[in-house]
C-alpha cells in the first residue's frame, strides 16, 4: 500500500511545475499545456483524498475537473488558432488585441 503522502507530493510537484511554466513561458500552447498539468496535479490530490477518506465526492469532482479541462483545451486551442491566423505569432507578449 502506497502512503497518501506520495500522492500529495506528486500532485504538489505537478502543480508547481505547471505554475512555473505558466509564469515563465511566453508561448500560448505551452501555457495551455502547463494549465493542464496544474489541473492534473489537483486531480491526483483529489483522488488521493477520496481514496483515503473512502468517499466518492473527490472522484466525482475530479471527473468534473477533467470535463472542464477538455472544454478549456478545445476553446483555448480554437482561440490560439484564430490568433495565429491573424497575427502569425504565438508569443503572448505580442498579442495586444484588447489594448486601445
Amino acid at each position: 500500500m502506497v502512503p497518501i503522502t506520495y500522492y500529495l507530493w506528486l500532485g504538489a510537484i505537478l502543480f508547481m511545475i505547471g505554475a512555473v511554466g505558466v509564469l515563465t513561458r511566453r508561448n500560448a500552447i505551452i501555457i495551455l499545456m502547463c494549465i493542464e498539468l496544474m489541473l492534473n496535479g489537483v486531480n491526483v490530490t483529489l483522488i488521493a483524498f477520496a481514496q483515503r477518506l473512502a468517499d466518492l465526492g473527490g472522484q466525482v469532482f475530479a471527473i468534473f475537473v477533467i470535463t472542464v479541462a477538455a472544454g478549456e483545451a478545445a476553446v483555448g486551442l480554437a482561440i490560439i488558432i484564430s490568433l495565429f491566423r491573424n497575427r502569425s505569432t504565438l508569443n503572448v507578449d505580442e498579442i495586444n488585441l484588447l489594448k486601445w
